[in-house]
């Protein structure tokens, strides 16, 4: 899997538009993050539940690791590109995408005057 097929599934998803987070792509829906990408395209990232995390690492352990610290304690998971499909980061990029849409929307900042 390529930088690209994970960029096209994340903005496949309802809503999603790509921005710039700490100096990396960013996928966002609803005004939240759900999916980055990052190690220079190597490396993505989806933000899950920490259960869905476990399932993840259970099913599937060279693609997915928990990211550091408590990040990934919260759910942030890496996904290593090389190692994975577009068919097995479909379902974790639905389950973050749907995640961020059942929040509250993140207010529009105003610009400072």
């Amino acid at each position: 899997m390529t930088a690209d097929d994970f960029r096209e599934i994340a903005l496949s998803m309802q809503g999603a538009v790509e921005g710039s987070h700490m100096g990396h792509p960013d996928f966002r829906a609803n005004g939240r993050i759900f999916a980055t990408l990052h190690s220079n395209d190597t490396r993505g990232m989806v933000k899950v539940t920490p259960d869905e995390q476990r399932e993840l690492l259970r099913k599937h352990p060279k693609i997915f690791e928990p990211s550091s610290g408590a990040w990934g304690r919260q759910g942030c998971t890496n996904v290593h590109l090389s190692a994975a499909s577009p068919a097995i980061i479909r379902g974790p990029m639905i389950l973050a995408w749907e995640a961020v849409m059942a929040k509250k929307a993140t207010p529009k900042r105003r610009p400072a005057v």
